[in-house]
């Protein structure tokens, strides 16, 4: 199955206080070229992240965009109070208060300051960490699976042009025979007009000539024979886009030559179409993986 490089997915879960939410677009690239937005807590699976995607993916610019919000963005979700700690502070204030025979103003404020008194429990990074990554894989799984579905649509139009480009094919070969009769009758006919009894070897001789040079049967071959080849690396499926971008060029070589060739408006024209359909097929074939 071919696989376009034009694809979004994403995916979200709340838990424990926080929200994730990956997403995944990308476009059409000559390389794999992943540009990642991580929010700083989640910075450590960026090499997790860049190897999954090297994993599944062979071409395409992709962006992945993970965002974090709730209380765990927090570097202290929640604040504990150290009460022995404080009963403690709070006795030795008052001693204070006693020996200096004089009331003392205390500011909770500054009792909550005083080192050990509170403490912030701190997010726990490894296992974020871990459910951003498993939520990344359900991700990718989608944004895979997508990019599945839209090559299946554009293997159904790559095939389309095909079928037009054999038809057009077949319809030159139905009238090269006689286009090449009547071209040789219409030289012969003028041979004669102007020299009268022409030497029929040397005649003979500029026929044989002439067939050749207006023979696309070659061509001809060549155009049925890349086009099997496209519907082959297409069937086969995996990462052919390269390949069919080549098979593209070879295409409109043999169509330009067919052109060139071109003894009637039959053939003129079919030139054309197939040219027509080559480059509508190039466009969606350079967004194959």
């Amino acid at each position: 199955m071919i696989r376009s490089m034009t694809a979004f997915s994403r995916r979200e879960e709340r838990s424990g206080g926080a929200t994730l939410a990956w997403e995944i677009r990308s476009v059409n690239h000559r390389y794999l070229e992943p540009s990642l937005r991580l929010p700083d807590a989640l910075r450590d699976v960026e090499p997790a992240v860049r190897e999954a995607l090297r994993k599944r993916l062979s071409r395409g610019k992709v962006e992945c965009t993970l965002r974090l919000t709730g209380l765990e963005t927090q570097a202290a979700a929640t604040v504990t109070v150290n009460e022995p700690l404080l009963a403690s502070v709070m006795d030795a204030v008052n001693r204070v208060a006693r020996l200096a025979q004089q009331p003392v103003a205390i500011d909770p404020v500054d009792v909550l300051r005083w080192p050990g008194v509170t403490a912030a429990q701190d997010v726990d990074s490894e296992a974020l960490a871990s459910r951003a990554l498993a939520l990344f894989e359900l991700a990718l799984a989608d944004f895979v699976a997508a990019r599945e579905r839209e090559g299946v649509e554009l293997a159904a139009l790559v095939n389309q042009r095909l079928d037009g480009i054999l038809r057009e094919v077949e319809r030159v070969k139905a009238v090269l025979p006689q286009l090449i009769e009547a071209q040789r009758a219409k030289l012969r006919a003028r041979v004669e007009e102007m020299v009268g009894t022409p030497d029929r070897d040397r005649l003979e001789q500029e026929l044989v000539m002439l067939a050749a040079r207006i023979d696309v049967a070659e061509e001809i071959d060549r155009l049925v024979t890349h086009a099997n080849e496209v519907r082959r690396c297409i069937k086969e499926g995996g990462n052919v886009g390269r390949r069919l971008d080549f098979l593209m060029q070879e295409l409109n070589r043999e169509a330009n030559t067919l052109g060139s060739k071109s003894i009637s408006t039959d053939t003129t024209q079919a030139s054309v179409e197939i040219k027509v359909l080559i480059e509508q097929m190039r466009e969606q074939v350079q967004n194959i993986e």
